[in-house]
């Protein structure tokens, strides 16, 4: 394979930047689950389900082709969105009850499978359009999946480091970031 060629320098770029695009809400739940206080090993046991989550998504997308694609494509982000929206609300509604509520535990595997399918879900719906057109598959999920789960850490370490400034508030805060972002996705 020649990376040389316009071709092949053009669909990375364009691959690279639909990974950047899909991997902003890793970004912002980072963010959002950083400002609560989280430790090095779970932002790297997080971030690689992420990361994984990232690659699994578009990949089962690509295998399922163009006729879920004409079913499912605003649906895929319609719930991931809808997914961050409730997560925001419970963050929100746990900070503002105080230790009456849990919220959801990103140190669990429930927690961190939530996590992951609701900043990935949207990656499904790609992988479904990219089936449709001959590109290169291993590249289109290595790229997403490592995007993915370097924009997770960089929000994770982002959002605790802003949790530390901002203190009790940090996971309303952050509750905030998923509600926005998850209305955007919904919008």
């Amino acid at each position: 394979m020649d990376w040389a060629t316009p071709l092949m320098l053009g669909q990375f770029i364009a691959i690279f930047i639909m990974a950047v695009a899909l991997g902003l809400d890793a970004l912002s739940l980072g963010i959002g689950i950083g400002m609560k206080g989280i430790r090095k090993l779970d932002i790297l046991k997080l971030s690689v389900v992420i990361a994984l989550f990232h690659m699994l998504m578009p990949l089962l997308g690509m295998f399922m082709g163009s006729y879920v694609s004409s079913l499912l494509g605003g649906i895929a982000t319609k719930a991931g969105g809808a997914l961050l929206l409730l997560l925001g609300v419970h963050m929100v509604y746990s900070s503002l009850k105080g230790e009456e509520t849990r919220s959801i535990d990103h140190r669990t595997l429930w927690g961190i499978t939530l996590f992951a399918l609701s900043v990935s879900i949207d990656s499904f719906s790609v992988g479904v359009s990219l089936g449709m057109f001959a590109g290169d598959m291993a590249l289109t999920v290595v790229m997403f999946g490592t995007v993915g789960g370097m924009m997770s850490i960089i929000g994770l370490l982002l959002g605790s480091k802003m949790g530390r400034w901002i203190g009790e508030y940090g996971e309303a805060m952050g509750g905030v970031i998923l509600l926005a972002f998850g209305l955007h996705f919904l919008l």
